[in-house]
């Protein structure tokens, strides 16, 4: 079982930011599914995300960017109906918020009203400032999203860390900054230098969600999929696996077969 945990019985936007104040670190996972979700809240997870990494680990694709809103609300709905206790948030997924605001607005209502979801989060900084303020404005709370942005992987060609130099790492400050004022009330910081990391967790008020960014950050985020195992190809420096799914599910389902075919299962007690 987890330990110290926040003692709430549902998470709040506003808990997070106390758990920053408090210097309580901040748990986040991604869920895509009831069984899943349902799980990962029991266990005490502060925030679920439901990711367009879904497009990845769920539907197969290469990147994120084939994933639609329709998609993405129903694996929310999917993972409100789990959970009792954590905050969800869900991505915006590409297409549905850059370039125009009353898009974006429209986008995350359907999320909102339709999935029962929390917050919503999207990628960029004064490219999408415009959006986020348009949603910020319907009470719709925003996570931001900023480092490397997989919605934009086509533009950058690779996954590499983001703002090793002096003037992308100036430009994530700023961003930071801008979106703290903008309203966001947390901000990932995907794939970043750790030291770099550390200055815009110390600079900011809102609360750090790290991914590939160091210890220093306020929170922590990993894909579920990555983190059980279930998952074998992708093998980044920032990746724990706790679990080895993939391998326990594979030998039980070769067990399965072998008991179905020597005709072992079902065996007399497990009959009517």
């Amino acid at each position: 079982m987890s330990t110290a945990k926040s003692d709430v019985k549902r998470v709040t936007t506003n808990t997070l930011r106390k758990m920053k104040v408090n210097g309580e670190k901040i748990a986040m996972l991604t869920a895509y599914d009831f069984s899943m979700a349902r799980i990962i809240d029991a266990a005490g997870i502060d925030v679920i995300l439901v990711g367009d990494s879904a497009s990845n680990v769920m539907a197969g694709h290469e990147t994120t960017l084939p994933i639609t809103l329709d998609q993405m609300i129903y694996h929310a709905q999917s993972v409100v109906r789990a959970v009792k206790r954590c905050l969800v948030v869900v991505d915006l997924p590409f297409g549905s918020y850059q370039g125009n605001s009353r898009r974006a607005l429209e986008s995350a209502i359907r999320i909102m009203k339709e999935s029962g979801a929390h917050a919503v989060k999207l990628e960029g900084g004064a490219d999408v400032q415009e959006s986020i303020s348009r949603i910020l404005s319907a009470g719709i709370p925003v996570m931001g999203h900023l480092g490397l942005t997989p919605q934009s992987i086509y533009k950058f060609g690779t996954y590499t860390v983001r703002a090793k130099k002096e003037a992308e790492a100036r430009q994530l400050l700023s961003d930071a900054k801008l979106l703290q004022k903008l309203g966001c009330f947390a901000l990932v910081l995907e794939k970043i230098p750790a030291k770099l990391a550390t200055e815009v967790s110390g600079m900011i008020e809102i609360p750090t969600i790290g991914i590939g960014a160091g210890g220093d950050c306020d929170g922590q985020v990993l894909v579920s999929h990555d983190m059980f195992g279930i998952t074998k190809e992708f093998q980044p420096r920032f990746l724990r696996r706790y679990m080895e799914l993939f391998d326990d599910m594979k030998d039980a389902v070769g067990r399965y077969i072998d008991d179905v075919k020597s005709n072992d299962f079902p065996n007399e007690t497990e009959q009517y």
